[in-house]
C-alpha cells in the first residue's frame, strides 16, 4: 500500500514534539534557532518571527547537510531547531525529517500564528 500524507503526518507528530509561543520563546533565549519553513510569498504577506532563520521547506535538506554547498551554519546537530510554517504541517514533516538527518533537538511550534498570539515579535 502506498505511503499517504496522513501516514506520514501520524509518524512525524509522533516523533516531533509539539510546544506553544511561550515555550519557543524560552527556547530561543536559550540559543535555539528558530527555523521559518514558509515560501518567500508567506514572508512577504505576514512578515516573519523576529530573529527567525528562513528556509523553505523545499530547501530544507540541502541547508542542514553540512556536506551541501547550500548549508545553512545557523543550523547544527547539537543545537535546538524550532520549526513553524503556516499551520504546523511542513514543520511536522520537516521536523522528523531532520532527527532523521541526526539533529538532536527538533520541536514543531506549529503555524507562524501561534508565534504571533504568543506575544512573539515579528519582523515585517
Amino acid at each position: 500500500m502506498p505511503l499517504t500524507v496522513k501516514d506520514m503526518m501520524q509518524a512525524a507528530n509522533a516523533v516531533v514534539e509539539r510546544i506553544d509561543g511561550a515555550t519557543a520563546q524560552q527556547m530561543l533565549a536559550d540559543g535555539a534557532v528558530m527555523v521559518d519553513l514558509r515560501d518567500g510569498a508567506e514572508l512577504t504577506k505576514t512578515g516573519k518571527a523576529a530573529g527567525a532563520v528562513h528556509i523553505s521547506r523545499g530547501m530544507l535538506e540541502f541547508r542542514a547537510d553540512p556536506a551541501s554547498p547550500l548549508y545553512s551554519e545557523e543550523l547544527r546537530f547539537d543545537r535546538p531547531v524550532i520549526l513553524h510554517c503556516a499551520t504546523g504541517g511542513r514543520a511536522a514533516l520537516a521536523g522528523k525529517l531532520l532527527l532523521d538527518m541526526g539533529y538532536e533537538k527538533v520541536v514543531n511550534l506549529g503555524g507562524f500564528k501561534d508565534w504571533v498570539e504568543a506575544g512573539g515579535p515579528v519582523d515585517s
